[in-house]
C-alpha cells in the first residue's frame, strides 16, 4: 500500500488531502509511524523522530494513529488477495507477498493479476497500492518500490541480470543504510559491483549475511511464500508525550502494559515462557531485559510482577523515561502470525 496509514487518514478526513501529514508523534516528541507523499517531499519518513520531521517540514500536520481502522482496511485488502491465491504471506498491515503461479482463477499473466488486485483495492478502499512482479521475493519487493505511488512494475526473467546490475546498493531489499555505507567503502555501489565479489569474500567481510548478498546479486532467492509465519513474540509498547519522572510512574505504566499483553495473548490463545521489558530513557539510550520462567504463561499477575522485577536493575541509574514496552517471547501458540502493537 502507498503511504498506508497516512493515506487512510487523508481518505477519511478530506481537510488533510494534499497536505503534508505524519501519523504518530507530535512537534515536541515521538516517532513518525507514516508520512504522506506530500511530507516525503520534505524528507519526512517513517521511523524519523517527530522533532526532526517538524524541523524539515514546518507545516507538517501530526495526527494520532488509528490502528483499529488500519487493521480493518488491511483485512479488506487481504480478502481480495485470497480471491486469487491462498499463498499470501503478510509482512505487515500494508504489505504482503503473493505466489500466483497456480492461482484460483487460472489467469496466466501475473501482471494481469496484479492490475486486477490494484483496481479492486482502489474500488473497495479508495486507496492506491503498488505492485512488483518477478520470479522471486527479492525482485518482487524491489520492483514494488520503483514506481510508487500507484505503480505496477514487472521484472521478467530475461531482464533480471541487467536490472540487478544497474540497481543502486541502497535500493537492495535486505541491505540497510549502515551496510550500504560499509559496501560503498569497499567500492560496492551497484549490483554489478556486488556481483564481482566471490561468495567467500562477501562472507569474510559481512559474516553469514555475505551468502545472502551473493545470492541476491545474482538474482537467487529460493524462499517460498509462506502463508503462516512463526510468531517470535507478542509485545506492546508506548512512547509517552511527557517523560515519566519517577520509578513509581514507570511501575504504574508497566502494570497497564502487562495487562494489555495478558489480554491480547489470552484472546489469541498464546502463552510464553519469557517475559521481557524495553525501556528508553530521555537520552534515547534503550535497554531490554528478559527473564525465562519455569512454565509458559499469559497470566497478568505473573507478567506484571516479572516485568516490575526486571526494572529493579535501573533503580540506581534512573533517568526520565520516554518509552516502555512489555512482552512475551519463547511462545507456545496455535495462531502462527507475528504481531507487535505500537501505542
Amino acid at each position: 500500500m502507498d503511504a498506508f496509514f497516512a493515506s487512510v487518514e487523508q481518505r477519511d478526513f478530506p481537510e488533510l488531502r494534499g497536505k503534508p501529514v505524519a501519523v504518530g508523534g507530535n512537534k515536541e516528541r515521538g516517532v513518525v509511524a507514516a508520512a504522506s507523499y506530500e511530507a516525503r517531499k520534505f524528507g519526512v519518513y517513517s521511523a524519523m523522530p517527530s522533532v526532526v520531521a517538524a524541523r524539515k517540514c514546518p507545516d507538517l500536520i501530526f495526527v494520532k494513529h488509528r490502528f483499529d481502522v488500519y487493521r480493518a482496511v488491511s483485512q479488506q485488502i487481504r480478502e481480495i488477495f485470497y480471491e486469487y491465491t491462498n499463498l499470501v504471506e503478510p509482512l505487515s498491515l500494508d504489505e504482503a507477498f503473493l505466489d500466483v503461479t497456480e492461482n484460483k482463477l487460472a489467469i496466466e499473466s501475473a501482471t494481469k493479476i496484479a492490475k486486477e488486485i490494484k483496481a479492486k483495492i482502489k474500488a473497495a478502499t479508495r486507496l492506491t497500492a503498488s505492485a512488483g512482479i518477478s520470479v522471486n521475493k527479492f525482485l518482487a519487493k524491489v520492483a514494488s518500490d520503483i514506481h510508487k505511488p500507484d505503480g505496477c512494475t514487472l521484472i521478467p526473467p530475461e531482464n533480471v541480470a541487467a536490472f540487478i546490475d544497474q540497481l543502486p546498493i541502497k535500493k537492495f531489499f535486505g541491505i540497510g543504510a549502515k551496510t550500504a555505507e560499509k559496501m560503498n567503502a569497499y567500492g560496492i555501489h551497484s549490483g554489478k559491483d556486488l556481483k564481482a565479489f566471490p561468495k567467500v569474500e562477501l562472507i569474510r567481510r559481512f559474516g553469514k549475511m555475505g551468502s545472502y548478498y551473493y545470492d541476491i546479486a545474482n538474482g537467487i532467492d529460493d524462499r517460498p511464500v509462506k502463508p503462516f509465519r512463526e510468531r517470535k513474540s507478542y509485545s506492546t509498547e508506548r512512547t509517552f508525550d511527557q517523560d515519566l519522572q519517577t520509578m513509581d510512574e514507570v511501575k504504574q505504566k508497566i502494570v497497564e502494559l502487562a495487562s494489555m499483553v495478558s489480554k491480547g495473548t489470552g484472546k489469541k490463545n498464546i502463552k510464553g515462557k519469557t517475559v521481557f521489558i524495553k525501556i528508553r530513557f530521555n537520552d534515547f539510550i534503550t535497554y531490554t531485559r528478559q527473564r525465562t520462567l519455569h512454565k509458559i504463561t499469559n497470566e497478568k499477575t505473573i507478567i506484571e510482577n516479572t516485568a516490575i522485577d526486571l526494572l529493579t536493575e535501573f533503580t540506581t541509574q534512573f533517568k526520565p523515561v520516554r518509552l516502555l514496552g512489555v512482552g512475551l517471547s519463547n511462545l507456545d501458540e496455535k495462531d502462527q502470525n507475528q504481531i507487535s502493537l505500537n501505542l
